[in-house]
């Protein structure tokens, strides 16, 4: 009994002493950079927190510079590598999941363009927010997408607003 406790004891030292990367590598698309974030991002958490993300070049940078500042161990090259592998595979146009139904209105066809290139839209339709704060995640997307376009963002928080709005 004992030494089936003793092997089991190791089997799990010798299973944690493996790289999280060389467990998970494999889950991520291939391209250049992919071995870069399996290493220094399964470092802290899994890669399924990257995997369900979608953002654009601005937000994947701040994100990057500050899992650096939390000790990410990248240099500036292997940053730079790991921000464009994230733009490309986990960015906007990358594949998102499906999107649910939108109900009619002026800015419905600017969400299906716009947020749908990142979200499931069932994101949307199952939160309210007052309308101060759709404006900001509006604001906030744009900017993380590296675009300037004022009246796209009053469009879409306009009908965020009138459709999923809450006083």
């Amino acid at each position: 009994m004992r030494r089936v406790l003793l092997v089991g004891a190791l089997a799990l030292v010798f299973g944690a002493a493996t790289p999280l990367h060389a467990q998970t590598a494999s889950a991520l698309p291939p391209g250049e950079g992919r071995d870069l974030v399996a290493t220094a991002c399964s470092q802290c958490h899994t890669l399924n927190v990257i995997m369900a993300g979608r953002d654009g070049p601005v937000g994947w940078k701040k994100h990057v510079y500050n899992m650096v500042l939390r000790g990410a161990q990248l240099t500036p090259r292997e940053a730079d590598t790991v921000i464009q592998y994230l733009i490309t595979n986990f960015g906007p146009g990358a594949p998102a999941a499906t999107a649910a139904a939108l109900p009619s209105g002026p800015g419905k066809e600017l969400v299906e363009t716009r947020c749908a290139v990142c979200h499931n839209l069932e994101r949307v339709t199952v939160v309210k927010r007052q309308k101060r704060d759709w404006e900001t995640v509006v604001a906030n997307m744009y900017e993380r997408w590296g675009m300037s376009a004022p009246d796209e963002v009053q469009a879409i928080s306009a009908y965020l607003v009138a459709q999923f709005g809450r006083d």
